[in-house]
């Protein structure tokens, strides 16, 4: 016979939560980051005739596979076509333009994932969104599952399993005469 007084039991393996980790949508490709501030007269005007000259010059072959982000770091007044003759030159080599900050481009690019993913799979489901990570996740993530999540699943937490703070949790509907006099006790 076995000695199960000493067998140990994994509770939040049998527990049935699914764990979902929003740094698994992070963006992968490498970011080359792009301040027209650098090509400003004085970092504070645009001259076309510099700037396009600036372009020329720039090495468009080292954003080969990488996703170009342009912005301008201070408050200059730039001209949309500036960023459209930016896009022109690294489009040839770039996997990906977008137009604003670090911050701007995790935020639309998460939003985007997770627009993407199909929430019918968590109905029903406990779900733990995990914290807490490595990567700087936008709080604006958290806000979009949740919001995509809420309709479907059973509970949402946020944390690790093994310690969770609870979200949200979908009230039970009661079915029949007996669940709404046990209810009451």
């Amino acid at each position: 016979m076995e000695n199960t007084e000493n067998t140990l039991i994994n509770r939040v393996a049998e527990s049935g939560l699914i764990t979902i980790n929003l740094e698994d949508f992070f963006p992968k490709s490498e970011l080359v980051l792009f301040d027209i501030k650098e090509y400003l007269f004085m970092e504070l005007i645009l001259k076309e005739k510099d700037f396009r000259e600036s372009l020329k010059l720039y090495d468009w072959s080292s954003l080969k596979g990488k996703t170009l982000l342009l912005y301008c770091s201070n408050d200059a007044i730039i001209p949309t076509w500036a960023y459209m003759l930016v896009t022109v030159n690294a489009s040839v080599f770039a996997d990906n333009i977008f137009q604003g900050t670090e911050t701007d481009y995790y935020r639309n690019q998460m939003q985007k994932t997770i627009e993407s993913i199909d929430f019918k799979k968590y109905d029903q489901q406990r779900i733990v969104i995990k914290g807490c990570g490595e990567k700087p996740v936008p709080a604006s993530a958290y806000v979009e599952i949740t919001k995509h999540l809420q309709p479907y699943a059973q509970s949402i937490m946020y944390g690790e399993p093994c310690s969770t703070v609870p979200i949200f949790k979908k009230p039970r509907i009661l079915s029949n005469k007996t669940n709404y006099e046990e209810s009451k006790s």
